[in-house]
This record gives C-alpha cells, sequence and structure tokens, in this order.
C-alpha cells in the first residue's frame, strides 16, 4: 500500500458528537435554516464555514468548479463576487445557471443551492469590494484573474503596485468586480449521521412558493 493509499484509508469521518435535526421542525423558506446552520458552524468552530464550492459551465456545457466566498444570503440569494472578465465571469454570462456546495465537517452537514444567477449593480459591486480589507482591494486591482501568468515575479510586481495603491487609494474603482446573486431554484440542508441515516430535506421553489421534502441519503 503506498503512502497516499495508507492515508486515505486511515481517515475517519466525522469523529465528533453531531447535532440532531428534526425536519419536521425546519421553516417554511430554506433561508432562515441556512443562517441558523450557518451560524451554529461558526460558533461550534468550523474553519472558514464562508468559504463555497462554485460551479459553473463552460460555453461546450463543461463543468468546472472552484472555492469562493459568501459575501451575504438574503431574500435575492446567495452572494459571492469575481471579476467579470475571469474564467467563472465569462462563464457565468454565457451560461448564467449555478451550483453552491458548503460542507461543515465539524457538524457533518451540507448545504446545496441551485439557480439562476444574476449580477448586482455597479454600485453594489463597488460597496462589496470596499467593505472588504486592503488586501482584498488590492487583489482586485491586480485583475487579470484567470489569465495566463508569464512567471511568479510578473505576479509580484503587480501585486506590490496594486498593494500601494490600494493603501494610498482605499476608494479606488475595479470595474470588472463584479456581485453576483445566485437565486435559488433548490436548497438541500444534508445531516450527518454516525450510522449513516443521513438526513436530507430539498427545499424546490414552486409558482407557489416552496415545497419541502425528504430525500434518501
Amino acid at each position: 500500500m503506498t503512502d497516499f493509499h495508507h492515508a486515505l484509508r486511515s481517515l475517519r469521518v466525522w469523529d465528533t458528537a453531531l447535532p440532531s435535526f428534526d425536519p419536521a421542525s425546519a421553516p417554511p423558506e430554506p433561508l432562515p435554516l441556512f443562517h441558523d446552520w450557518f451560524t451554529a458552524a461558526v460558533t461550534a468552530g468550523q474553519t472558514e464555514p464562508h468559504t463555497l464550492s462554485l460551479a459553473t459551465a463552460d460555453e461546450d456545457g463543461r463543468p468546472d468548479v472552484r472555492t469562493v466566498m459568501l459575501h451575504d444570503a438574503d431574500a435575492r440569494g446567495w452572494h459571492f463576487a469575481s471579476h467579470a472578465g475571469s474564467a467563472k465571469g465569462r462563464q457565468l454570462a454565457a451560461r448564467p445557471e449555478a451550483a453552491l456546495g458548503f460542507y461543515w465537517p465539524v457538524q457533518g452537514r451540507q448545504v446545496r443551492i441551485r439557480g439562476h444567477v444574476t449580477t448586482g449593480t455597479p454600485e453594489e459591486a463597488y460597496e462589496d469590494l470596499h467593505a472588504r480589507t486592503t488586501g482584498a482591494l488590492a487583489a482586485a486591482l491586480v485583475g487579470r484573474q484567470s489569465e495566463v501568468l508569464a512567471s511568479p515575479a510578473a505576479l509580484a510586481e503587480a501585486s506590490e503596485a496594486a498593494w500601494r495603491r490600494a493603501e494610498a487609494e482605499p476608494d479606488a474603482p475595479a470595474p470588472s468586480w463584479t456581485l453576483y446573486v445566485v437565486e435559488p431554484a433548490e436548497v438541500e440542508f444534508f445531516q450527518g449521521d454516525a450510522r449513516r441515516r443521513h438526513l436530507r430535506l430539498r427545499y424546490r421553489r414552486t409558482t407557489d412558493g416552496w415545497t419541502r421534502e425528504l430525500l434518501w441519503p
């Protein structure tokens, strides 16, 4: 057995006490339950609970996935941001549909979201970026996300210049910075169980609001 396979086989899943979940007590809409689970993950000490997997599809329908940061979750949907010219930005412009996945292993929980993607206004994107850190602004000012990079030295030079500008001009604009909102059509909540009797509660949007249904694990 290789070191990789030995390491892989040695891992345990959810080596901790898991919370209970009664689907019958879930609210009629998914957003309040997401807020509750997110807050519980933070309280339980989950590392970076605001990071999520974002799946999109390119112009040929091939799936693509990466990790991004949640910026908000409200009545409009789940918010994240990126450059319009990035790979994800181009894919969303061509196919404005996405799937999101949160995983909080400290509580054995997942949340999956699928839906149509819209963009916020330029004013919202500006406010979103400038509510963040100097480092976030500097990274946005570097731009050129997903383009081919000639060398680490080229990145270091561009980053240093962007940091100087971000510190000197904290209100500097980054025109390609875009706020995206996933308007949910489906939201699934997964509660892991040590005996593999996992609970899956799916919300589906209908013309009359939301319907809830349990799924086999």
